[in-house]
């Protein structure tokens, strides 16, 4: 926490689903307010190909490595969601103008692990890299990993041992003071791939499980359910390698659950947070949940974030009590229900009026909070706008047109409270090739949601 502020960003930036037949790219954000190149995108590289659909990413050295002078955080892992290739990026040599280093291609992916949708990346200590799938080659759901040679990005084949595996995968943490790691469910591609359809949940084709696995032995050994249709996304364990708990956020049932070790060994999960559906007209279903989409915890372990994507609201909990996390701050960045657009709120638990649109500089920032990375003091929280381009393009077809924004959040770290700081807006409806969608949010050197501490 306390080392230097964070001066660039690296941020995917998505073209697919937008009409504009050009590659994702990987942009780098100058976010240095004494830089006379502040809140510019200062360099782009771009995918050899089109259609990737980049996602989140992740290191290939990890905390574990620290004081091992052979091991450097110099690559960024970034797996392609849809077309299921892995690029390795060069950030070490320029920090300022990332190189492709290596493309990992889905038929390796495929062939060797029967595993594709690639999700989230995490470097472990033994120097491998693991990556979480969604599903299998043709787009059924199977919650495996993807395991790489730290050193050759050569993949190695599968992580997991034995013949259980869950039905579906997205996210994951490990902590092996503790044996575990949990993994989480989203749903199955093929289904949730060209966008929501409310059919889908009576289904099953949506997550509602943690899934517990034996850290030593790679095996599947438990599932935590967490409510039909919850579609749990970000998982986060407390940043304390002894802390044997964390927090999940569940999208469509828009809950936060703290996980937990049990006195008997196993583990369990109990719902902490609920945000209220909102009672609407104009809209998809008659009942618009929050939508938590990304959740991250500050690195001392004391307030916890997560964004609400329909509803529009960013909010920050202390969780100094981890059984009873307090709200004490929550602001609202665009969204769904904004006065002057499609949606009636008719009935609301929280809110006495329809928030105003969110207007920064001039501009009326369409879709709403989402992708969010806490600085390592805490004091400034990034966000961005897009979750993934085929639900962008469904449920904030304005997002497409105009593009999506990174905005920067003041933190109170004593007290609470988030507030908008006005002189930071980065555009990414002004790129060059045309307005693109920009998602994950991450720092040279590690962050928040990259870290895990063994």
């Amino acid at each position: 926490m306390k080392g230097p502020r964070e001066e660039l960003v690296y941020v995917p930036c998505i073209y697919r689903n937008t009409g504009r037949k050009k590659p994702d790219f990987l942009a780098t954000v100058d976010i240095n307010p004494q830089s006379p190149h502040y809140c510019q995108v200062i360099h782009r590289l771009p995918m050899p190909n089109v259609g990737d659909e980049l996602h989140h990413s992740g290191w290939n050295t990890c905390s574990s490595c620290f004081g091992d002078a052979t091991k450097k955080r110099n690559r960024l892992i970034l797996p392609s969601f849809i077309s299921s290739r892995i690029y390795v990026v060069d950030v070490g040599t320029d920090p300022r103008a990332p190189r492709l280093f290596k493309v990992v291609n889905p038929e390796d992916v495929f062939w060797k692990c029967s595993l594709g949708y690639p999700h989230t990346s995490h470097c472990l200590g033994s120097g491998d890299i693991m990556i979480s799938a969604l599903g299998d080659p043709a787009g059924s759901g199977k919650g495996g990993f993807i395991l790489l040679d730290g050193e050759t990005f050569e993949i190695k084949g599968n992580w997991e041992k034995g013949d259980k595996i869950p039905s579906m995968g997205y996210d994951f943490w490990y902590q092996p003071r503790h044996n575990v790691l949990i993994s989480t469910e989203w749903g199955i591609p093929k289904c949730l791939g060209y966008g929501f359809d409310p059919a889908d949940l009576k289904k099953g084709r949506y997550g509602r499980h943690l899934n517990v696995w034996d850290w030593t032995t790679r095996t599947y050994i438990q599932a935590i359910d967490v409510g039909e249709d919850a579609a749990p996304l970000e998982i986060r364990f407390l940043h304390n390698p002894d802390a044997a708990e964390g927090y999940v956020g569940c999208t469509i049932s828009s809950a936060i659950h703290r996980f937990y070790k049990t006195k008997q060994g196993d583990w369990a999960a109990e719902k902490v947070i609920q945000v209220p559906s909102k009672k609407v007209e104009g809209w998809l279903l008659p009942d618009m949940p929050g939508f938590i989409t990304d959740i991250l915890i500050s690195l001392d372990d004391r307030f916890l974030y997560f964004s609400n994507w329909l509803h529009g609201d960013i909010r920050q909990y202390d969780i100094s009590n981890t059984r009873k996390p307090r709200l004490v701050g929550q602001i609202f960045l665009g969204g769904s229900i904004t006065k002057g657009g499609p949606v009636t709120v008719c009935r609301d638990e929280e809110l006495q009026s329809q928030p105003d649109p969110f207007v920064i500089q001039g501009k009326r920032v369409q879709g709403g909070p989402q992708m969010i990375q806490l600085s390592l003091d805490g004091q400034r929280l990034y966000v961005t706008t897009s979750l993934y381009s085929a639900w962008d393009r469904q449920f904030y077809p304005d997002l497409i047109e105009d593009g999506s924004v990174m905005l920067q959040l003041d933190v109170d770290t004593e007290h609470g409270g988030l507030t908008v700081n006005r002189s930071f807006l980065v555009d990414f409806g002004k790129e060059p090739d045309g307005p693109c969608l920009a998602h994950e949010i991450r720092y040279p050197g590690g962050d928040c949601t990259s870290d895990i501490w063994v």
